[in-house]
């Protein structure tokens, strides 16, 4: 089979030949139909995960069937239309796991599709049992691919922090999980401000029922956000932790600073103002299995899938290097149909 290879920080994404993998016992073996490209992969290229090993074949937004089990495996059946997540396993032990949360797992190291678990860049995926989900009717597998991980973290971020109906919701970036935080947030029945750079996407922000966009080389954020009457929750998805942090005074009381997405510089707050005001700073990383299959059944029952570029395997390595530069717009997914 084809794959495609990080083989070390900095280096470019490799085309390579490999055999194709049986799966052993405990695992899944999924015929890639698609596969996000997520920023993740450019952090990994860039050495940012500590937990994160070379060579590795990237890609966690994964759909496809399953083509084989392991031994010990019944479910799902051959044949069975699947999606596979950031999480590619936990140790099922600790009081995390015990309680659904996964992603939380403190019982063994952290099992990364894509960063120290071969992903899905390559026509033939290995998954473990109980972290490869079927994809509800309706679901585009294409389409459908980046809710793996850019949805799945809009969707559990918004729940995890309390956006509801009547909330007022802002979201800072208008990349793939910015895109996908605002839709959810719209139909969860979310008042929805926009905060971006410029006005390149204020027309379909507008567009898709944003409230208020505020461009941040026009407007201060946390002013414009004042002047909405304050945000019930400001979801960060900007690759730094800078821009969280200039629209943190645009909260209201009980409000909370939600990152998605962060840069390696640390969260500095005002102490007086997080006291006076009973705000939060939290961060929601992915989700765990129970929380992608909400979010995928809530996508379908509201007819949100992401805008996507299909692209080829070979085409990968050109589009991952446009990425890294900060050159390229909207979301790619590698298909192999």
């Amino acid at each position: 089979m084809r794959s495609a290879v990080l083989t070390a920080p900095g280096g470019p994404l490799e085309i390579v030949e490999r055999e194709e993998p049986r799966p052993g016992p405990g695992e899944i073996l999924v015929r890639v139909t698609a596969c996000g490209m997520c920023f993740s992969e450019v952090n990994h290229l860039r050495g940012h995960y500590p937990f994160g090993t070379f060579p590795v074949v990237p890609g966690h937004e994964i759909s496809g069937v399953v083509a084989a089990l392991g031994e010990g495996v019944d479910w799902p059946e051959v044949g069975t239309a699947v999606g596979a997540a950031w999480l590619h396993g936990s140790c099922g032990h600790c009081d995390q796991c015990a309680r659904g949360d996964q992603i939380l797992c403190t019982g063994a190291p952290k099992q990364v599709t894509g960063v120290n678990r071969d992903g899905g860049y390559t026509e033939y995926f290995v998954g473990r049992a109980g972290f490869v989900t079927p994809l509800p009717d309706g679901l585009d597998p294409v389409a459908g691919a980046p809710l793996m991980c850019a949805g799945l973290t809009a969707f559990n971020g918004l729940r995890q922090a309390g956006a509801a109906a009547g909330s007022k919701v802002a979201v800072l970036g208008t990349g793939g999980v910015g895109t996908m935080a605002q839709r959810f947030a719209a139909a969860m029945g979310a008042r929805v401000a926009v905060v971006s750079r410029s006005r390149r996407a204020e027309k379909e922000a507008l567009g898709l029922g944003a409230d208020l966009f505020v461009a941040t080389d026009e407007q201060d954020p946390a002013e414009a956000l004042r002047a909405w009457g304050g945000a019930d929750l400001v979801v960060n998805t900007a690759p730094d932790t800078a821009t969280g942090l200039a629209a943190f005074g645009g909260l209201r009381p009980d409000g909370t600073l939600l990152y998605l997405g962060m840069g390696a510089e640390n969260v500095s707050v005002p102490p007086m103002a997080l006291v006076a005001g009973r705000l939060r700073v939290m961060g929601v990383p992915s989700g765990s299995p129970h929380d992608l299959r909400d979010t995928l059944a809530f996508a379908v029952a509201h007819g949100i899938v992401p805008e996507v570029t299909p692209v080829t395997l070979d085409e990968a390595p050109g589009v991952l290097a446009a990425m890294d530069e900060g050159a390229h717009r909207g979301r790619a997914v590698i298909t192999f149909v």
